[in-house]
């Protein structure tokens, strides 16, 4: 008997950038699965390289000074890397949506927000506008923007920045996307709204059967909204586990170090520990373990080899380190 394949399935994935006349590495090797209604989170630090994953997963990397350096990304079981650029502009926005950071970048300020999700629908169906206008104003009602008949035909200044991300994410479903990539969605907004805003994506994720793939550095966002979590650092993954398992049991020192970064009403601290030091730049990678330098476990080897994916027998949770690989009783 044979399995369905996962919606979206990374395979040792790798996106270089030009530096210094030099090809660096942002993405190194990463490897993951998304199944069909489920939410993952990829987290880290500024630099980790959580975007730019998402950007590679789209093919939306700059046509110069960055390349796709290995591995492969499939939809479905389909080979996006091999599609030529004609047929991965059918990919985008309708098998796969993208909701970005801060709408009034993407959103169009000259076109009402009706007809710029009406734009949208009719690049991936053969529709007329009417028809395109009614599916725009349908979708608008589905992420319950209020009097949606009445703002159909405003200008995104004329909305809130919680109505705009709104229009952002009724854009990203309006084809009904098998993969919603949501980078950093609610950074910009207050906590209330930004509560709003996953909820409705959690809501839209079942109704639709959708996978979600979220992006932040907030761990309480992931609390709220993941079934998995991947941890990135250094533009690779060195934690990988189910959201209650990362939370209850983390295995790797930097997710330790930022869930002690974190405030947390269940947990009575003085004052939380930041993470001293940051993220290697792509042009310096360390050549050993890349947290090594900011690790409080690290030991000689940790410096001087680079260490690999672990899966923890017994747990759905994998780890990129030497001395908790071990103390799990796994053979590094």
């Amino acid at each position: 008997m044979t399995t369905a394949s996962p919606t979206l399935e990374l395979r040792d994935l790798v996106t270089e950038f030009r530096v210094g006349g030099k090809w660096h590495a942002a993405v190194r090797g990463v490897s993951f699965k998304v199944e069909k209604n489920e939410t993952l989170a990829i987290v880290g630090e500024s630099g980790s390289g959580k975007s730019v994953t998402a950007l590679s997963i789209l093919r939306l990397m700059p046509a110069t000074g960055a390349r796709h350096g290995g591995g492969h990304v499939a939809l479905e079981g389909r080979d996006l890397t091999s599609l030529s650029e004609r047929q991965m502009a059918s990919v985008r926005g309708n098998d796969i949506a993208m909701i970005f950071q801060e709408p009034m970048t993407s959103l169009n300020p000259t076109m009402t927000i009706g007809d710029q999700i009406a734009e949208a629908v009719r690049q991936h169906r053969k529709i007329g506008w009417a028809e395109a206008r009614k599916v725009a104003l349908d979708v608008l009602e589905e992420v319950k923007i209020p009097a949606a008949a009445k703002r159909f035909k405003d200008y995104p200044h004329q909305f809130s920045g919680g109505m705009r991300q709104r229009v952002m994410i009724a854009m990203a479903l309006a084809c009904r996307p098998k993969v919603l990539l949501a980078d950093e969605p609610t950074t910009a907004l207050d906590v209330t709204i930004q509560a709003q805003i996953l909820t409705l994506l959690d809501d839209l994720k079942t109704a639709y059967g959708m996978s979600v793939v979220f992006i932040t550095h907030n761990l309480g966002v992931v609390a709220q909204i993941a079934d998995r979590v991947v941890v990135m650092y250094g533009g690779e993954i060195v934690e990988q586990a189910d959201a209650d398992a990362l939370f209850k049991q983390p295995a790797h020192p930097y997710t330790e170090a930022l869930l002690k970064a974190m405030p947390r009403v269940d947990d009575d601290v003085a004052s939380l520990e930041p993470i001293a030091g940051s993220v290697p730049a792509i042009t310096d990678m360390p050549k050993g373990c890349t947290f090594a330098a900011r690790c409080p476990l690290r030991e000689a080897r940790c410096e001087q080899e680079h260490p690999p994916l672990v899966s923890l027998t017994g747990r759905r949770q994998d780890v990129r380190c030497f001395v908790r690989a071990r103390q799990h009783g796994e053979n590094v």
